[in-house]
Order: C-alpha cells, then sequence, then structure tokens
C-alpha cells in the first residue's frame, strides 16, 4: 500500500471515528451530507463572526458578545411542558459581575444518561469559560442573558489570555444540528488537515499566490487572525471556480476532438433569402453570422451560443444557419422549450422557407398520431430538411437521415443535457444554442464555459425605447386610462399574471377568476382574451391569434407569453405583482411590446414596501439594456434564483460567490487555460485529475445518453 493510498483511506474514516464524536452526532452529520473525515474538513463555514472580549458589566441587550469568566454552576433540566425538551445551564463570572447563559435541545438525546454525564464532567464549577452569543433580556426576570450560545468552551488560563479577540466559524446548518455540535466535531477532525496532499502543483500555487492546501482548511475553520482567514478564503475560493472551469474548457477540448463534417455552401439559399426579407441585417447581425459561417466551415463541430437582447434579431440568424446546412446535403433540428415559441418559429421559419422551397415541419405534444408518423418517416428518408419542435424530438422514434446542425433556443429552460440529447441524433452535428436572456460574464463562464460566445448587440432600426413605469393599486387607474387611448388607436395591451399558487390548478382557477373581474369590472367595454399554460395546443392558438388579429384588443396572460407570443401591434404591456419577477423576466416580459415603429409602454405594478424590491423597479425604469440588467439582477437576487440547478448544471458552491468574486473567477479561469496549455491531458498532475474527477463526476465529457 501506498502513503498516499494510507492517507487517503485515513481522510476516508468515518467521522465516528474521531474522538468524542457520538453515535448521534454522527447521525446529525449525515443530514449534512457528512460521512468522512475528509467531508468534514471540507464542509465549509458560511461566514466568520469576529468578537472582543467584553466585561459582563459593558454587555448590552441585542449585543453579541464574547465574555471570558469563571464557571460559577452548571444544570441541565428537562422541561415539564415538552418531554423532548433539555435545558443546560451556566452561571458565569467576571470581576464586573455574572450572566446567565441557557442552551436549549429539542431531541430525545439530550436527556441520556450518557449525554448529562459528559457535560457534567465537562463543565465543572470552578473553571474558565469562553462565551459567545447575543444578549437578550429574559421575559420573567428582566435581567440580560445568553440563550443559545454561538460558543461555550472551557479552556486554560493562557488560552483565555489569548481569546480576548476570537474569530468564530458559524456553519450551514439543517433542522435539528446547532453550529455548536458541528463546531465540536470540525475541531475533532482539524488535526487531520496537514494529511492533505495538495492536487494543485506547487508552481501554480506560486503563481497566483494560493496557500497550501492544509493551510486554507485549518485556517478556514479556526483562523487566528483576519488576514489568514482571507488568505484561506481565497484559496478555497480560487479552487471551487478553477475545478469548474477547467470542467467546461475540458469539455470544449472534447468537443472540438470530435470529428465532423464541415458545412460549406454555395451561399445561393442565402442570397435567395436576403432578397425576400424585407429589413437588412444590422452590422451586429452580419458579425455573428460570418462568425457562426465560420464555424460551421470547420472538421470539428460548431458549439457557439448567441446571445441577444429582446427584439435583436436571434432568429435570421437561425435561418441562415440552417440554410447553410441544408444547401450542404444536411437536415437541421430546431428546438424551443415551450409549445408557443415551437410553433412561432415555424411560424415565422415557414413565412421565409416556403418561397425557397425549403421543406419544413412542426412537431411537438400536440401533433396528432397521423402527422407524427408522416414526419418521422420524411426526416429519416431525407424528405424533411428542418424540424421544428419541442422536447417531442427527443424521442426515440425521432431519426434523421443526417442531422447536421442542432439549434436550441432558450437554451436555459432545458435541463443541462439537452445539447447532447439532441447531438445523440447525429454523428457530432454543429450546435448553435440561443437566448434572449443574457448572462452575465461570471455565470457564461461557469455555465457555458464549453461554448464560443457571440452577443447581437444592436437592436434594428426604427424601434423606440420602451417606457417603463413603476406604479401601485392606487394608481393604477392612469396605466388603465392609456390602455384605452391605445386601444382607440388600434393598438393592443398584454395584462400578466404571475405565479400565484405553487399548485398549477389554484393558479389556474386564480387567473380565470382575474380576467373574468378584468372583463367585468376594469374594461367591459373591451372583448378580453385569456391565455394560460394550462390550455390544449388548440385553444392557445385561438387565444393568440384573436390577439394578433384585434379580435380581443387586451390579452390577459400568465407568463406563458415570456417568449413565443409576437405581435407588433402590441404598444401597453402591464404585469401586476411585479415583485415577484427577477430583472431579466421582467425585460424578456417587456420585449412583448417594443417590436414596432410605434411608442410603447410597460407598467410594473407592485405594493411592496421592501428597499430591495423598489430598488430593482427603478433599475427596471432606468434601464433597457438585457446585459446590464443581467448584472444586476446577479448581484441583487444571486444566481441562485436566477438559475436553477437542473437548468443551469452548475455545481452548489460551498463558499465561492458568484457576485462577490469575479476577480477570483478570472485568476481560476486564467489558471485553467495555463494547465491545459501545458499538459492538455493531466496526465503530468495524476492528484488534479484526480480532484477534478471526485468534484464533477457529474459532468460527462463524453455524455452517452439513454432516451426516455
Amino acid at each position: 500500500m501506498t502513503y498516499r493510498t494510507s492517507i487517503q483511506q485515513m481522510l476516508d474514516l468515518s467521522v465516528q471515528k474521531l474522538p468524542g464524536i457520538s453515535t448521534i452526532d454522527a447521525y446529525k452529520l449525515r443530514t449534512l451530507k457528512i460521512q468522512t473525515i475528509a467531508d468534514l474538513l471540507h464542509y465549509y463555514p458560511r461566514q466568520h463572526l469576529t468578537f472582543k472580549h467584553t466585561c459582563i458589566n459593558e454587555v448590552t441587550a441585542d449585543e453579541t458578545v464574547t465574555i471570558v469568566g469563571k464557571l460559577v454552576s452548571h444544570q441541565i433540566s428537562s422541561s415539564r411542558s415538552k418531554p423532548n425538551l433539555t435545558l443546560q445551564k451556566w452561571q458565569i463570572l467576571d470581576k464586573s459581575g455574572s450572566i446567565g447563559c441557557t442552551q436549549f435541545y429539542n431531541h430525545p438525546y439530550y436527556q441520556s444518561h450518557e449525554w448529562r454525564t459528559k457535560q457534567q464532567t465537562l463543565y465543572q464549577p470552578g473553571a474558565i469559560a469562553i462565551v459567545t452569543g447575543k444578549v437578550k433580556v429574559d421575559s420573567y426576570t428582566q435581567n440580560l442573558v445568553i440563550n443559545n450560545p454561538t460558543k461555550i468552551q472551557v479552556v486554560e488560563l493562557e488560552s483565555a489570555k489569548a481569546a480576548c479577540s476570537s474569530i468564530i466559524p458559524v456553519y450551514p446548518l439543517s433542522k435539528g444540528i446547532t453550529n455548536e455540535v458541528v463546531r465540536h466535531c470540525t475541531q475533532a477532525a482539524i488535526g487531520y488537515a496537514p494529511y492533505l496532499e495538495d492536487p494543485l502543483p506547487e508552481g501554480l500555487r506560486g503563481q497566483f499566490e494560493l496557500l497550501e492546501l492544509k493551510e486554507a482548511i485549518a485556517n478556514i475553520h479556526y483562523p487566528t487572525d483576519q488576514a489568514i482567514l482571507d488568505a484561506a478564503r481565497r484559496r478555497l475560493v480560487f479552487d471551487e471556480f478553477f475545478y469548474l472551469t477547467l470542467t467546461m474548457l475540458k469539455r470544449r477540448q472534447a468537443i472540438r476532438h470530435r470529428p465532423s463534417l464541415p458545412i460549406v455552401p454555395t451561399g445561393q439559399l442565402i442570397d435567395q433569402l436576403m432578397s425576400i426579407l424585407p429589413f437588412s441585417l444590422t452590422k451586429a447581425q452580419k458579425k455573428v453570422a460570418n462568425e457562426i459561417l465560420f464555424d460551421l466551415s470547420q472538421s470539428n463541430p460548431m458549439n457557439r451560443l448567441v446571445q441577444g437582447d429582446v427584439g435583436s434579431g436571434k432568429t435570421i440568424i437561425a435561418v441562415i444557419a440552417a440554410l447553410s446546412a441544408i444547401e450542404s446535403g444536411y437536415q437541421v433540428a430546431l428546438m424551443a422549450p415551450t409549445e408557443v415559441l415551437a410553433q412561432q418559429h415555424y411560424r415565422s421559419l415557414a413565412d421565409w422557407l416556403e418561397q425557397l422551397n425549403v421543406s419544413i415541419a412542426l412537431l411537438t405534444g400536440s401533433t396528432s398520431a397521423k402527422q407524427r408518423a408522416q414526419i418521422h418517416q420524411d426526416l429519416e428518408t431525407g424528405q424533411l430538411s428542418i424540424i421544428v419542435g419541442t422536447h417531442a424530438l427527443f424521442q426515440e422514434k425521432v431519426q434523421f437521415q443526417q442531422l447536421g446542425l442542432a439549434i436550441i433556443d432558450e437554451q436555459h429552460r432545458f435541463g443541462v443535457n439537452a445539447r447532447e440529447r439532441l447531438q445523440q441524433k447525429g454523428k457530432s452535428p454543429h450546435v448553435l444554442t440561443m437566448t434572449a436572456t443574457p448572462i452575465p460574464r461570471t455565470l457564461a463562464l461557469t455555465i457555458h464555459g464549453d461554448l464560443d460566445v457571440s452577443q447581437i448587440d444592436e437592436l434594428p432600426p426604427g424601434r423606440q425605447s420602451i417606457q417603463t413605469k413603476a406604479i401601485t393599486n392606487r394608481t393604477r387607474h392612469k396605466a388603465y386610462d392609456l390602455i384605452r387611448q391605445e386601444v382607440a388607436r388600434g393598438r393592443q395591451a398584454y395584462i400578466i399574471l404571475p405565479l400565484i399558487e405553487e399548485s398549477e390548478k389554484l393558479d389556474l382557477k386564480a387567473a380565470i377568476e382575474e380576467h373574468q373581474r378584468i372583463q367585468e369590472q376594469d374594461f367591459p367595454e373591451f372583448q378580453i382574451g385569456l391565455l394560460h399554460g394550462q390550455m390544449r395546443s388548440a385553444e392557445k392558438q385561438t387565444a393568440i391569434a384573436h390577439f394578433q388579429t384585434g379580435i380581443t384588443p387586451i390579452l390577459v396572460s400568465t407568463t406563458v407569453v415570456e417568449v413565443g407570443v409576437d405581435c407588433p401591434n402590441a404598444t401597453v404591456i402591464l404585469i401586476e405583482h411585479a415583485e415577484r419577477f427577477g430583472l431579466s423576466q421582467l425585460h424578456q416580459l417587456r420585449g412583448r411590446v417594443g417590436r414596432s415603429i410605434y411608442q410603447s409602454y410597460c407598467f410594473l405594478v407592485s405594493d411592496s414596501k421592501s428597499d430591495n424590491v423598489k430598488q430593482r423597479l427603478r433599475v427596471m425604469e432606468q434601464s433597457q439594456d438585457g446585459f446590464y440588467l443581467a448584472e444586476m439582477d446577479l448581484r441583487l437576487r444571486g444566481p441562485g434564483q436566477i438559475l436553477g440547478t437542473q437548468q443551469s448544471g452548475l455545481p452548489e458552491l460551498a463558499i465561492a460567490d458568484l457576485t462577490k468574486d469575479e476577480d477570483l473567477l478570472e485568476i481560476a479561469y486564467q489558471a485553467a487555460q495555463w494547465v491545459l496549455k501545458k499538459d492538455p491531458t493531466l496526465t503530468c498532475w495524476s492528484a488534479l485529475q484526480q480532484e477534478l474527477s471526485r468534484r464533477h463526476k457529474f459532468f460527462d465529457l463524453e455524455p452517452t445518453v439513454v432516451l426516455n
């Protein structure tokens, strides 16, 4: 057995092998996904509290303090009214006075003789103790007390002197486990930190001035001062970003090494398309189109993301890419996350492609069995050039003669393996993903680090900025007056309802009731349409068609219209309970208007008193730059609320913060590029390779997909 193997086996031991860790402690740690000593060492505090020693007679209510004094008394008792509740009480005395401390435990274990005996032995009257916690006023005695202290520890005299200034780790917790328990366990494990092997090459650590791993781990838990804590956190944040970006770069590397047939069209179909378009491409559109055409001409598969603000013209870019593939003898698949968006794409593409004699079909969950069978046959024989669809394209019966290009719109709405699943339908087809939800650079490096990114940062000429105003229910009559004026001019308006309940049935009921109220009380003079996600496909299409043709000048809708409903004649959108949406989603919804030369308006209705909400709505009023709004959304709400784990593929970050650690992300990205340049296979750094595999097992560089 090698030394490295024996060390690893030691770190892989159960936490119960640590001294002082009881069976109940080990059970509680499992709820935090901690089973081994290594798990415990890598379970980082979510914050650190810094305290200076305070004399007891100087403490005040609602202040968090650290006191050092003599343990006068220690008692453990059970609550008469709550059988599982155990109270542990201490009285602490210093030269200035005394204060009582109480810890509350709500579990039968704390009534066991074993635990009580251990506590009585630990806290002997006369010992010196350090207590950290928040001071409260006791509701019965009106005395100042410390309930559920963050830390209470018996120490030697010398340690008490050193504790005049202390940094206390605070860990992420789950129900039934206290910070004191986790601290007790990490203290037992910290002696194993020196055995941790550092996977990062010494040269890399030196180049980026990083602590050794064992130092970083020891000092992230129990730092001696703020400087060493900052250095420890810097190293561990770097690690999270480094291994994540290295994974994404290796993915990009693996994709680029797959063979793919180059697409080199004559350009005849594209020229014909340009001749029938009622508009000219913007400079930004031409730039992005040329980047895509260059990628398609290469012998390895394109893997490019096109970001474009709402209304920037991504669809025509997708058509240019599709025609290039079709002219070269390949088939194209365009996948959208919703049936509404897929149908919108189909209608837009069909208008152009039918004039060019290019065959196109739509495949969704609502496609009839007869149509579906014909589409399957035409795809397999090559009679069908382009298929537009939803998740239905994943079905096993969907087989292409030769899929050359897969286009995925609003890719962040799919699961993390959407690209791979569609790619499996061909032999390393080129992949183009598109989004109208701009992604901040920090998220792009982590989520889409395996993609080349293009941006359409220019809107078509003639578009006017949308006048955006945050209003309250008290002032909504002004918005209603404007809606009436616009409808009188022959324009149309949206009224958007948020998700009201978690239950779709309750949400549906609320949408129907609100539509009826608006029809009867607010706009009885107009015919009001209704659109929601639970409608059948034909009903949705009828509702959209009636709105687009003006039969219903006002459409009450849930967020199903966020993407896929194109009505250039609509000039007003009113969004109810705007506080329930993020900035990027509000911007997407706002993009349903302003799609013509007419002046358009957006009203954000909210009665929220939250300063954060008010700040977000002010940002919406002041900016129409989707990229800026995405950055602000990240800063104000954080990545967790912007992207779900399933959608983004972003692993949970234990210590790094994408909103605060952007500089470290850039450094880690550079380091990952440096490593792959030095050794693309990582064979000379086996420890690094093993750590990469350990951290990101769910990232499969050569994915194999089992279709349901």
